[in-house]
């Protein structure tokens, strides 16, 4: 099972608190952690130890961060040979989760600004070897673009997960196999305001109106709804019982669906076990711990 993943890398700053503060409010009795982070690298990870050969894409500055995050990439085993070195900052996000487990993050994304599509081009021969590539879209479009239109070209399947959501041209929609959004991320596509009130049927029956792929719509504690050529299935989610963290989950969820599609699961099958991957994801403090492993997510199932 091969994949190559086209995303970002940033190291996160985690503040963990009662609740959020409020503008202009100063919020005591925090508490701080730093680790690992960026869309890219999460879903890498993942994939990782879910028992994928992943070669990653992206780029980092020559600072701590980035020191980190290469020894992070030995450590997982994944092939980071590709990434690009820069003089500016290593991305960093600012994360705020309130005792619910509910995140807010800001981010500032320094060397992925000086990621280009030729990079792409010198990662192609990854692309071209994957039997699955993953894209997000924490770093310039133009980029994200290169790498679907390059998969797109080798006859690769694609699986796009569009955080944070922009508007794609046309012409991208065609390269894209598997579309993963959150309905949030979904809105936005389809052209809507991302708090609209629109429900998650009438969200893919709009993405049906430019898009003919697969759709597995997100929905957090709600599970996922899957559309693959026009037939519904709605995933069930998994739970567990306390959520603790909700911000690695979706990478969690994403890394996971690409390792069962890779190796031949039914779509729904393969959308139900990366709901138990998010789910375990939601009850362990921190992204990278939280990232499971196969009996983490086959103790889930069994439940």
């Amino acid at each position: 099972m091969k994949i190559a993943v086209v995303g970002s890398y940033g190291a996160g700053l985690t503040m963990r608190v009662p609740r959020a503060p409020v503008a202009g409010e100063t919020l005591s009795g925090g508490r701080f952690a730093s680790g690992h982070g960026g869309k890219g690298s999460n879903q890498a990870v993942a994939a990782a130890r879910l028992g994928a050969e992943v070669s990653f894409l992206t780029a980092v500055g020559r600072d701590q961060f980035g020191d980190a995050a290469r020894q992070l990439w030995v450590d997982e085993g994944i092939d980071a040979a590709a990434v690009r070195i820069t003089d500016a900052a290593t991305m960093v996000g600012f994360i705020l989760v309130d005792d619910d487990g509910e995140n807010r993050i800001a981010i500032a994304p320094g060397a992925l600004d000086e990621l280009t599509p030729a990079d792409v081009d010198r990662f192609a021969d990854r692309i071209a070897e994957a039997d699955l590539v993953v894209v997000s879209l924490e770093i310039p479009l133009p980029v994200a673009l290169a790498a679907l239109r390059t998969a797109h070209k080798h006859g690769i399947r694609t699986l796009l997960n569009p955080a944070p959501a922009v508007a794609l041209p046309d012409e991208a929609w065609e390269w894209i196999d598997v579309l993963t959004p959150n309905a949030s991320e979904a809105r936005v596509l389809a052209g809507l305001d991302p708090d609209d009130a629109t429900t998650a049927e009438q969200l893919i029956d709009l993405l049906r109106a430019r898009y003919t792929g697969t759709v597995v719509l997100t929905l957090g504690a709600e599970g996922a709804l899957v559309d693959d050529a026009g037939e519904r299935t709605r995933v069930v989610p998994v739970t567990v019982p306390r959520v603790v963290d909700t911000t690695g989950a979706g990478d969690a969820f994403t890394g996971a669906l690409a390792v069962a599609l890779t190796r031949g699961d039914d779509l729904t099958e393969a959308a139900r076990y990366a709901a138990a991957a998010g789910a375990h994801a939601v009850g362990v403090a921190e992204v990278i711990p939280a990232l499971p492993r196969p009996d983490d997510i086959a103790a889930l199932l069994r439940r």
